[in-house]
């Protein structure tokens, strides 16, 4: 066992180095094309991260409009309250057009003014905007979905970069919560230090999920907070940014020595997982990669299907600048397995009374096959 506050002093930032201009750029002239390709005239990108995705502005969601359209043609058309016109001046990566309004104004008419004809719209975009936007005289309205998705989906070299980094300094902290893991200790402690840490390596805490015992059972958690008692089971799940890009990794261990009932879980989780990541070819369905799991799941007595004991939920989700994003690991998402989709895959073993097993690891498609970005768990008492 070792002191939390002695490991935070060991940590320091992680390097990776941001998106740059360029690839913004290349990004905003693949949309350009896909929009030509499908007869649309604009896109609205709202404050979310599809926003920055092809612009690189951070902007929060909130109850006024703000964002960017962006033209068939490439050009970008920012949409700002006025008196937030020069934070916007002082943020924008990539050059634009401007369009203010005034707190007594209506933004939306600027909308028709930029832009008519058909107009899709990010799937982020809040309801209370969307229904004004189509209301709208001169737009069809239509959404922007699978022209987004099919272009997120795909990572490039430099995001692969961040995401590696993000992942190996998250994959650093777990095996620092198992090393510091006390009898006693309250979850909340560990997840105190987990948002210590992520800050000590330069990276935003996004989430912390710490679970033990019987609560380790429910994929979400219980709550109330806990005390670690001798034999628990331990679930760990965590994530933070580095750039906007997530990491996203789960350990489940036992803390002491696993009974047969807790080594047989793990062991089914374990295989599980791997058939999972065996299944993941290139061109394979994301569905099928769901599938491989809960059969041997399934094949272990536990389901069928979503039933409990078993696996209640997807076996895994894309990961990026959205903590869960496209594709799905989940039966009904044919989108083929292609290089540089990022996903986890995560076939959570619940037996809701008892406790629960989740091993999530984050892999990434290539040419070969799937690869992890962190070495995944070998046994059921560390990470």
């Amino acid at each position: 066992m070792r002191d939390y506050d002695a490991i935070l002093n060991e940590f320091s930032p992680v390097r990776a180095d941001p998106i740059g201009a360029e690839e913004y750029s290349g990004r905003l002239e693949r949309l350009a094309a896909a929009m030509r390709r499908s007869g649309v005239e604009g896109v609205w990108l709202d404050a979310a991260a599809s926003l920055t995705y092809y612009t690189g502005l951070v902007l929060g969601l909130s109850e006024r409009i703000h964002g960017a359209l962006v033209l068939k043609d490439g050009a970008l058309v920012y949409v700002t309250p006025n008196f937030e016109r020069p934070k916007l001046e002082s943020m924008v990566r990539l050059p634009g057009k401007i369009v203010v309004w005034e707190e007594h104004e209506d933004p939306f008419a600027l909308f028709a003014a930029q832009v008519t004809g058909r107009l899709a719209l990010d799937p982020d975009t809040p309801f209370r905007f969307a229904s004004r936007i189509a209301a709208l005289p001169g737009l069809t309205v239509t959404g922007a979905e699978q022209m987004i998705a099919e272009q997120r989906r795909i990572k490039s070299a430099a995001e692969l970069a961040i995401l590696q980094t993000a992942m190996d300094a998250s994959y650093r902290v777990q095996k620092a919560v198992h090393a510091g893991l006390r009898l006693g200790v309250r979850a909340s402690e560990v997840a105190d230090f987990i948002a210590a840490a992520h800050v000590a390596l330069g990276m935003s805490p996004a989430f912390a999920a710490v679970q033990f015992g019987e609560a380790t059972a429910y994929p979400h958690g219980v709550p109330h907070d806990q005390v670690l008692a001798s034999g628990d089971m331990v679930l760990v799940d965590m994530g933070a940014r580095l750039h906007g890009y997530h990491s996203d990794i789960t350990r489940t261990y036992v803390f002491g020595t696993p009974t047969a009932r807790q080594q047989h879980l793990w062991d089914c989780e374990h295989r599980a997982q791997l058939a999972a990541f065996a299944a993941a070819r290139p061109g394979t369905p994301c569905e099928a990669v769901d599938r491989a799991a809960r059969d041997v799941l399934e094949a272990a007595g536990f389901g069928p299907g979503y039933a409990v004991p078993g696996l209640p939920h997807r076996t895994g989700h894309g990961l990026g600048l959205n903590i869960h994003e496209g594709p799905w690991i989940v039966q009904g998402d044919k989108t083929p397995l292609a290089p540089g989709m990022c996903f986890s895959i995560e076939p959570m073993l619940c037996v809701y009374g008892e406790c629960g097993v989740r091993l999530e690891d984050i892999v990434y498609m290539t040419e070969a096959g799937p690869r992890w970005f962190c070495p995944p768990a070998e046994r059921p008492d560390g990470p």
